[in-house]
């Protein structure tokens, strides 16, 4: 890998990000990752863009993990997404309704171009283009002007519908079936003209996250502004940092004290990430060493742009023979998108939700060649097919015996506050 100073370049950083992203729009195949340097327990995302143009590079489809297994091992550098309905290979389930977006249940791709960033150099390699004409594409490439979308949005679920279910699922909870359960809903439009590069930077800037990405497989694309880790391994460590409780950012000062404090002092908040939490550690004890997992952090409170987060963190020890695909089938999908017990929390998600949850509440993130990795949890996102003009958000919350459902409807739409406010 070769570096440049962006002070020899003559160009700042952000300028260089841009134009390398919007250059890179034509491939592909193409994973973009940004932790918009916020400070973060054990880190955000790294900043770095992967590309390919090749068809046989990834995977996807039936047997991932049976692939997975193969490059978990191959000392090589990969980027790819997990949808939620690989579920159905983890576990004995199924998702009944209609895709629009078309992502695979899982795709990863080795990139022939790859550029890491930081605050003042960029690193470039390549296996078939020269580095140096790389470089002069990307400082060539023109950022265009900001282009009108035109969205007409709507929702899949009516307020009184998503009102009743959430009744209903109080029920299952009344009943023991379920003690927590992540309910979303989708808002839609169709024959939406969007410009994805523009979309994701109009939505990264109001709501800079440490897990950021964009995400392009020929006609599917994603923009994502998660504030979630999934999972991260770094060296035999796994981390875990699930989201539970959620509250809106104050006008001033003051104003964002009380309402942190609030937060933390939440017990309906509390009590949802501490079953997570509980979940969490489960899932990680069937790769760790005996009496490894450790809560690091619980209950922490972590603000954003627009709201303020209550975000825990779990760890553990991986045993020597674990990699990411057996660390995948004890973990996936993160329990803080499923609720508890896991496996009927996503028997009766696929019964009360009317949408194919697709990438979201799945993962986007990449494999280093020496085995760590790093992925997120795909929400406050945007997905679009650019063939059918079809585009997408979803938001949800934690259902539990404690929720009013009125106020779990003003959380989903708070959570969509940022994507309502770019499109």
């Amino acid at each position: 890998m070769l570096e440049f100073l962006f002070s020899d370049l003559n160009i700042n950083a952000e300028d260089f990000r841009r134009k390398a992203l919007h250059w890179a729009e034509k491939f592909a195949q193409l994973a973009y990752f940004d932790g918009n340097n916020i400070p973060y327990l054990y880190n955000g995302f790294e900043n770095l863009l992967a590309i390919s143009d090749a068809k046989t590079v990834g995977f996807s489809g039936e047997k991932v993990f049976a692939a997975l297994e193969r490059i978990s091992t191959s000392g090589k550098f990969w980027c790819g997404l997990l949808s939620y309905d690989l579920k159905n290979q983890v576990e004995n389930l199924k998702s009944q309704h209609e895709d629009f977006i078309g992502f695979p249940e899982a795709h990863f791709f080795e990139p022939e171009i790859q550029l890491t960033f930081s605050e003042k150099t960029v690193g470039i390699s390549a296996s078939k283009v020269a580095t140096e004409e790389i470089l002069h594409q990307i400082l060539t490439t023109a950022i265009p002007e900001t282009q009108p979308h035109e969205i007409s949005w709507q929702s899949r679920t009516s307020e009184e519908k998503y009102l009743e279910n959430v009744r209903h699922i109080q029920d299952h909870i009344l009943e023991g079936d379920v003690y927590e359960l992540n309910y979303t809903i989708e808002f839609f439009a169709e024959n939406a003209t969007v410009f994805p590069v523009q979309l994701f930077e109009a939505l990264n800037k109001k709501s800079p996250t440490p897990f950021a990405g964009f995400f392009r497989l020929n006609d599917s694309v994603l923009m994502c502004a998660s504030p979630e880790r999934f999972l991260k391994k770094a060296g035999n460590k796994l981390i875990s940092q699930p989201i539970k409780g959620t509250i809106k950012r104050g006008r001033n000062p003051k104003e964002d004290a009380f309402l942190k404090d609030q937060l933390l002092n939440d017990e309906k908040e509390r009590a949802e990430n501490l079953m997570i939490v509980d979940l969490v550690r489960n899932d990680l004890s069937r790769s760790a060493e005996t009496g490894s997992v450790n809560v690091e952090e619980l209950f922490g409170i972590y603000g954003f742009q627009q709201v303020f987060q209550m975000i825990s963190t779990v760890t553990a020890q991986a045993r020597p023979e674990e990699n990411l695909a057996s660390i995948l089938k004890h973990t996936f999908p993160m329990g803080s998108m499923t609720g508890a017990p896991k496996i009927r929390a996503m028997q009766r998600i696929e019964q009360y939700e009317d949408h194919r949850r697709g990438l979201y509440s799945g993962s986007i993130g990449y494999l280093q060649p020496n085995g760590d990795f790093d992925f997120n949890v795909v929400i406050r996102s945007l997905q679009y097919n650019a063939k059918t003009k079809y585009l997408s958000y979803k938001v949800g919350s934690a259902i539990t015996i404690d929720s009013v459902p009125e106020k779990e409807f003003q959380e989903c739409l708070l959570k969509a506050k940022a994507i309502m406010e770019v499109c």
